[in-house]
């Protein structure tokens, strides 16, 4: 397993936690995923790492932006 911590700015509310939540599940093969508004970040729990450029286009196009991207 693979966990990949990301940093995301834009996200308000519990609504935009579950916005991000629904697009990163919607799109990749998690096991988990968790996102923050009030400590900007998301974290996802996968299998296999998910490449930044990709995970940068979901974020985006669910209206946020991507601004850190560690995999441990």
């Amino acid at each position: 397993m693979v966990k990949i911590c990301l940093g995301i700015d834009g996200m308000m509310c519990p609504m935009c936690e579950a916005h991000m939540n629904d697009a990163i599940r919607n799109s990749f093969d998690v096991k988990k995923v968790k996102a923050s508004h009030k400590k900007k970040s998301c974290v996802i729990t996968a299998k296999e790492e998910i490449p930044r450029e990709a995970l940068e286009k979901v974020v985006a196009e669910t209206g946020y932006k991507l601004t850190s991207y560690e995999v441990e």
